[in-house]
């Protein structure tokens, strides 16, 4: 059987190198996750630069943004294998979309990080450069599959279903792959994690006591050990110089070497004994620190020399941006289903999904695997022979005598399934960083637990078919390896590469033709809005328009001219909704066409939840160039009006009808404005419609603020409900009015005028009230209402 699971493990092996290449080499360069800030990095090093100083203005941050927070390793590795590639070019092959949706899963495109020049060769320059770099980091992809495959045998040697499950299920995981093949330092940081693991559980688990380490013999256990520490020492250093992450190896080492003492002292428990193991353990943990602190440490003093945080967490932050106020447990519970899409596979700028049905799929084995895992344990824990067994019972009797006998037990346990126990502590310090993490920023991204994925997919295999007897684990094991396998070959033709290719769709057979032509350069040929030519098609707030539009290019330019399509509201004559993208979904420049080319793009513009109705917008489009605002002309002006668009009232004898949750407290029913254009000076009445959810207990402050896109505020309110909150009936429309004056010094323009809740604490604290949306994820706490 173990020559059949070498032979396996080695296809798997071939097959995930194949697969990383194939992903590498067919992602478009930067549209992998972070790639377009972490190559800079390389880019900047590989030129002889010093390592960049992290600013603290994300304007001023540079092309790295808040890698440059980042420890250096892989950045310094990807420096040596292309300094000697001429990327002069980079600043051009990084043509920023000024448009893009990233993070965001749209219905009409628009995700493309970067615009891409067709006439850039894609073998030289910071193409060249960037593609080297994947492959490299496909290698060390390679490194975690072996080691994905060396720790399941040391943790289930009997379940051949276990270890070749785990090994292919990590290889052929779509994101996986996808990041394997992209320049992201959780490449190297991923096999550091899982080589240290699979030497900490080899101490405690290899066969015999020699004091062999490779093919390195050693005459003496302390010079066994002493070589040892400095191994996991050095690779730990150079995890902590790669990921912040790599720090959180080392209680795991320390614990192993506890363990260890425990074996060499014959099992043989006390608290005096105890200490000595301690004691001993200690000294050679201190070796491993001090090989870490030589390797990383100087990059931890940078931080605190630099920014006064030896993690260098301030200047990140500072850079990539947080949450508000820190996500509650519940609020990161509402974010699961995007973090396991990015687990999976999401690709691009986390904007590009598989098919949702896969996702269901997949995550059901998940539900499975974590069902199934006591079982799993409970088999695992009684998979000993008959006689063991006996030993075990007669040991967990003598407990009732001995806490020395129980402690005993706990290690011996400990012992005999080491492997497992390093999995679950080493997945839940990952999974814990990353909650703390995500409490504060917007990266409920579950790529980020990827540092445990070795050990994730051993557990979850546990937990899938550890329970099952052997020859259903294996068929189990085989249908999920094969059907993962499958979706990670079709991912880069089915999903990655098409949402970057361009598709003509022809109006020219629905539509008549148009004779609108900007600036004489191109021609809107064709349009129509998708459904309003439908009998029932009666638009009303939160619901969405789409305009689907053909273009003929008249003239080549060197200009880039970006389309806008604005659902205007003539009482503020401002967008109540609009939408800005190069053509072709954002992929093609107006400097890329050539006379004669034929562009189709469709826009979604969503009407918001709290507009205004009734209503009578206005549908305009034109073309702008988005470094100079200048806009390209039309024969009748800066735009072109395509039609006027009825905005209905939701059906409610509550004005502007609308819905919005506060928490599960409170919910909006309903707005009124006595006037829309109101002078700086003047007086603004807004009456507001609410119902409480459930039976409340506190005594909330409503508050409105007008304000301006750099928060100041033109004109504010705060103000309780004539009723006491606390006082209000559950589902009973109670009115709020909030009246306040605009400052005299407001100039003339139009701002968003946003509300909200709140309660004052005695330390004088303020608690708003958060948004929950309709699939239960909170969010604001505040709802931007409308337009004045």
């Amino acid at each position: 059987m173990e020559k059949r699971t070498e032979f396996y493990f080695k296809l798997i092996l071939v097959a995930y190198l194949i697969l990383g290449t194939v992903y590498a080499l067919n992602t478009p360069v930067f549209e992998a996750s972070d790639e377009l800030w972490h190559y800079p990095m390389i880019r900047h090093l590989a030129d002889g630069n010093p390592l960049p100083v992290q600013v603290f203005d994300p304007a001023l941050a540079g092309p790295w943004k808040q890698e440059a927070s980042q420890p250096p390793l892989y950045y310094y590795l990807g420096a040596a294998l292309t300094f000697w590639v001429d990327a002069s070019d980079m600043e051009a092959v990084r043509w920023e979309n000024p448009h893009v949706d990233n993070g965001v899963i749209t219905a009409d495109g628009n995700i493309n990080l970067i615009v891409h020049d067709p006439a850039l060769n894609p073998w030289q320059g910071a193409l060249l450069a960037v593609r080297i770099v994947r492959l490299f980091s496909v290698l060390l992809g390679a490194v975690t599959v072996y080691f994905t495959y060396k720790i399941a045998q040391l943790t289930w040697p009997e379940r051949e279903d276990v270890v070749l499950g785990a090994t292919a299920v990590l290889a052929f995981t779509p994101m996986f792959l996808f990041i394997s093949g992209a320049v992201n330092n959780d490449n190297l940081i991923i096999p550091l994690a899982a080589i240290v693991l699979y030497l900490l559980i080899w101490l405690i688990k290899r066969p015999t006591r020699e004091q062999k380490l490779w093919r390195w013999q050693f005459d003496s256990e302390f010079k066994f050990l002493a070589v040892f520490s400095i191994l996991v020492g050095i690779i730990i250093g150079a995890a902590s110089l790669t990921k912040l992450s790599g720090i959180g190896l080392l209680p795991l080492v320390f614990g192993t070497f506890v363990i260890y003492e425990w074996q060499k002292s014959d099992r043989r428990w006390s608290f005096l004994a105890l200490g000595r193991w301690v004691i001993r353990a200690l000294g050679f943990f201190l070796i491993v620190v001090a090989m870490a602190l030589a390797i990383a440490g100087w990059w931890y003093i940078r931080n605190v020399q630099l920014y006064d945080d030896w993690r260098g967490w301030t200047a990140f932050i500072a850079v990539l941006g947080q949450r508000a106020h820190p996500a509650s447990l519940r609020q990161l519970w509402a974010e699961r289903w995007g973090f396991m899409l990015s687990y999976w596979g999401l690709f691009g700028g986390v904007n590009v999904p598989m098919n949702l049905w896969i996702y269901h799929l997949l995550n059901g084995v998940v539900v499975t695997a974590v069902l199934g895992f006591p079982v799993a344990v409970y088999r695992l824990l009684s998979g000993e022979k008959r006689e063991e067994r006996r030993e075990r019972r007669e040991e967990v009797v003598t407990v009732l005598s001995s806490i020395n006998d129980f402690l005993a037990l706990i290690f011996s346990t400990v012992e005999r399934h080491f492997g497992l126990v390093i999995a679950l502590l080493w997945s839940g310090a990952v999974v814990y960083g990353i909650v703390d993490w995500a409490t504060i920023t917007w990266s409920s991204q579950g790529r980020l637990v990827f540092s445990a994925l070795p050990s994730l997919n051993i557990l979850m295999m546990i937990g899938l078919v550890g329970w099952l007897p052997v020859r259903y684990g294996q068929r189990v094991t085989q249908l999920l390896a094969g059907f993962i396998f499958l979706i990670a070959l079709l991912a880069p033709f089915v999903w990655i590469r098409p949402a970057y290719q361009h598709q003509f769709e022809s109006l020219d057979q629905i539509t008549s033709p148009l004779d609108i032509v900007f600036g004489e350069q191109i021609q809107l040929s064709h349009y129509q809005i998708v459904g309003s030519q439908a009998i029932d098609f009666v638009p009303t707030p939160n619901d969405v328009i789409v305009l689907e539009t053909e273009w003929d290019v008249l003239a080549e330019t060197d200009r880039n001219w970006s389309v806008f399509v604005h659902l205007n509201d003539p009482a503020i004559g401002k967008p109540i909704a609009q939408r800005d993208m190069y053509l072709g979904q954002g992929l093609l420049a107006t400097s890329f066409l050539e006379q004669g080319d034929k562009i189709s793009n469709r826009y979604v513009l969503q009407i918001p939840k709290t507009a205004v109705s009734p209503a009578e917008l206005e549908l305009v489009i034109g073309l702008y160039d988005f470094r100079t605002d200048e806009r390209l002309p039309t024969a009748t002006g800066e735009f072109q009006f395509l039609e006027r668009i009825p905005l209905h009232s939701v059906a409610s004898t509550i004005p502007n009808a609308t819905a919005v949750n506060f928490e599960d407290e409170i919910e909006l029913q309903g707005f009124e404005l006595s006037d829309r254009s109101v002078p700086a000076g003047g007086l603004v009445e807004l009456t507001l419609y609410f119902k409480a959810l459930r039976p409340l207990t506190a005594d909330y402050t409503f508050f409105t603020q007008l304000v301006d896109s750099d928060t100041t505020r033109w004109g504010a309110v705060d103000l309780p409900a004539s009723v006491p909150t606390s006082q209000w009936n559950e589902g009973e429309t109670q009115t709020v009015q909030l009246n306040f004056e605009i400052r005299e010094d407001a100039p003339a323009n139009v701002y968003p005028l946003i509300i909200g809740m709140y309660t004052q604490t005695e330390t004088g604290e303020f608690n708003r009230l958060q948004i929950i949306t309709e699939d239960g994820r909170p969010t604001d706490d505040f709802l931007n209402l409308t337009l004045l």
